[in-house]
């Protein structure tokens, strides 16, 4: 028995809307992760190396105050807009799709990077959790699309 149309939309978008919020509660932790072990301390020096080797790839160095600022604003808009994404609208799922990837590379970088370095490094202990949640959201994006076309 197939089911009806409506019953699978309703379930893509509070799948959907349980995976934005998913994604939003793993980047919080994620970054909380960052801060309580120093992710500035290897970042910032990483891109000046990177800096002096290929001056024109255009990579930013941060303060701690800025960068916290920015991630917590960017966290809050992403919690301020789980209303959106529990609504099923196609647009803040077709914005998901690219994030979610984003933040899939970001668990990676961060897995890898311990991987390379042979030691943890910062931002590593919740990166399993971020990889999860970006690839629920990934997929959750792009079911909600499907059925919405």
């Amino acid at each position: 028995m197939q089911i009806p149309s409506t019953e699978r939309r309703a379930r893509a978008v509070r799948l959907f809307g349980r995976a934005w919020l998913a994604l939003a509660g793993a980047l919080a932790l994620h970054v909380t992760d960052e801060a309580l072990t120093d992710f500035l301390a290897v970042y910032n020096p990483t891109v000046r190396a990177i800096r002096e080797r290929l001056p024109w790839i255009p990579l930013p160095t941060f303060s701690f105050h800025v960068w916290i600022i920015g991630l917590a604003a960017l966290i809050a808009i992403l919690f301020l807009l789980s209303p959106v994404a529990f609504r099923g609208s196609r647009w803040l799922a077709l914005l998901a799709v690219p994030f979610s990837i984003m933040m899939v590379m970001n668990a990676l970088g961060h897995i890898g990077s311990s991987i390379y370095m042979g030691r943890f490094t910062p931002g590593v202990y919740s990166s399993p959790v971020l990889l999860a949640a970006s690839l629920l959201s990934l997929v959750c994006a792009i079911r909600l699309l499907r059925v919405n076309h």
